[in-house]
């Protein structure tokens, strides 16, 4: 089951856990990310850190970065069972592929606990509702050309998140029969330079675009960069995160990025993690699966958005 909360309420709903009377100890920890070089992914570490430490201030944590490889994820899953994890949290990078790395460390024992995107068969999940931020940011879009234009998507590796946020754009571009959509399947990796390399290549293909979705910011980062690199500004750019780069290039006038659907990685996890833990003392949530409302930041709401690295 699934329930949609806004990230303001959930991160004033964020409730301390403490271990209690003949509870079971929480003492390890493994986490798996789809990169660690993405600052995103950082906040997401620090947000599964601190719950923990409220938990069991001993509690061994271990965070490891697949670099969206599959296979990795899938040995790093297996390391962690191995290790005796009580609790593994999973940034899946494959929606599908990954199911079978899940119900070993089920198996095992081991609860399994999915943010930011789902994974086949985890026990408990909180995410960002996806499919929402890609609606979002492409309604953007829309309206910045009053519903007609040559419009291009940056995809990125196929985990849940990233096939909803297309999803979402790509429902927002078919309902408008104005947006010409010239290109949709091309893999930026989620990273600044995957952005950079994809974008350059677009922009040889097209003489003219009109606007960008970005699947996440650094992403958008990587295209704006491309543009410069090759003299083109005709277009804006949106994405996906409200990271704290972003919030810089929404300050700046002369920015092609104009948008971007946020997220909150700290609570996301974190949330994540005191499900997991409620889970491993046997207590099974009536909903598993929790979706957290994005909001769309521009610079005219820059000022009352509170980013990544806001005080807890």
């Amino acid at each position: 089951m699934r329930t949609i909360t806004t990230m303001l309420g959930t991160a004033a709903a964020v409730i301390t856990l403490t271990g209690s009377a003949g509870a079971q100890e929480l003492e390890r920890i493994g986490i798996s990310v789809g990169l660690l070089g993405n600052p995103f992914f950082v906040a997401t570490i620090a947000g599964i850190e601190d719950r923990a430490r409220e938990i069991n201030p001993d509690v061994e944590i271990t965070s490891v970065s697949a670099d969206y490889d599959l296979n990795r994820q899938s040995s790093q899953i297996d390391s962690f069972i191995a290790a005796g994890m009580n609790i593994i949290m999973l940034n899946a990078v494959d929606a599908e592929a990954i199911a079978p790395a899940v119900q070993r460390a089920k198996a095992a024992g081991v609860v399994v606990a999915a943010f930011d995107v789902s994974a086949p068969g985890a026990d408990v999940t909180v995410m960002t509702d996806n499919v929402d931020a890609g609606r979002k940011a492409c309604q953007y879009i829309v309206d910045h050309l009053n519903g007609t234009g040559d419009v291009v998507i940056i995809n990125g590796p196929q985990s849940s998140s990233i096939r909803d946020r297309v999803a979402g754009c790509q429902e927002v571009f078919s309902a408008n029969s104005g947006i010409n959509v010239l290109s949709s399947d091309q893999n930026g990796q989620g990273s600044r330079d995957g952005g950079l390399n994809v974008m350059q290549g677009l922009l040889t293909r097209h003489d003219k675009i009109d606007a960008v979705f970005a699947i996440n910011d650094p992403t958008a980062i990587g295209a704006q960069l491309a543009a410069r690199q090759l003299g083109r500004s005709e277009f804006i750019i949106t994405g996906v995160d409200g990271a704290p780069d972003i919030e810089e290039a929404l300050k700046d006038p002369e920015a092609l990025i104009k948008a971007s659907a946020s997220q909150d990685p700290y609570v996301m996890a974190g949330q994540s993690l005191e499900m997991a833990y409620e889970f491993f003392q046997g207590n099974v949530p009536a909903e598993d699966t929790i979706l957290l409302e994005p909001q769309l930041i521009t610079s005219d709401n820059l000022a009352e958005y509170q980013g990544w690295t806001a005080v807890r």
